[in-house]
């Protein structure tokens, strides 16, 4: 159970990479407008079986679109722990308890150099969870595991759970 929150942060992709989607998806439908009006150009009967496949190639880009538009990442800071839900794929919030936590600072990263992108990735310095920018939070376990969480305010963060931690 979450209790009350020291610090609260929600992401979402940004706006640009949701335009690209969007705009993806208007390609594509103009393309299927673009087929049929050429084969109905053409006299050419324009078979049920290809309706069937481009309506179904259309879901991908359109579902991709939607997901896309749904994602946010959500970081939390309560008394009992750190909290961090990436949400469609985390419908619940992953928690840290701060007794399992050796150190955390707040730190540039390289989104694609180190960890491939962004999103829920595995790269040579650990797990991630970033949405965007390249700024976060580095939480070093007391397993040795690390584990990157983007953060837009990553001092913010550092300091709640510093403080958080002291308590």
């Amino acid at each position: 159970m979450i209790e009350t929150e020291i610090f609260s942060e929600e992401q979402k992709p940004s706006k640009w990479i949701r335009l690209i989607f969007s705009l993806d998806l208007f390609v594509f439908i103009g393309a299927i407008i673009f087929v049929i009006h050429y084969l109905h150009s053409q006299n050419k009967p324009i078979e049920p079986t290809m309706v069937i496949i481009l309506a179904l190639a259309g879901i991908i880009p359109f579902s991709i679109s939607i997901l896309i538009g749904m994602c946010k990442l959500e970081t939390k800071v309560c008394a009992n722990g750190l909290y961090v839900r990436f949400f469609p794929l985390h419908i619940n919030f992953k928690k840290f308890p701060f007794e399992d936590i050796n150190e955390c600072y707040a730190c540039e990263y390289k989104p694609i150099a180190e960890y491939g992108g962004w999103g829920i990735r595995y790269g040579k310095n650990g797990k991630a969870y970033n949405m965007k920018g390249n700024r976060g939070l580095q939480i070093v376990f007391k397993n040795g595991k690390k584990l990157l969480i983007g953060s837009q305010k990553s001092e913010e963060l550092t300091a709640a759970i510093n403080s958080a931690i002291k308590k």
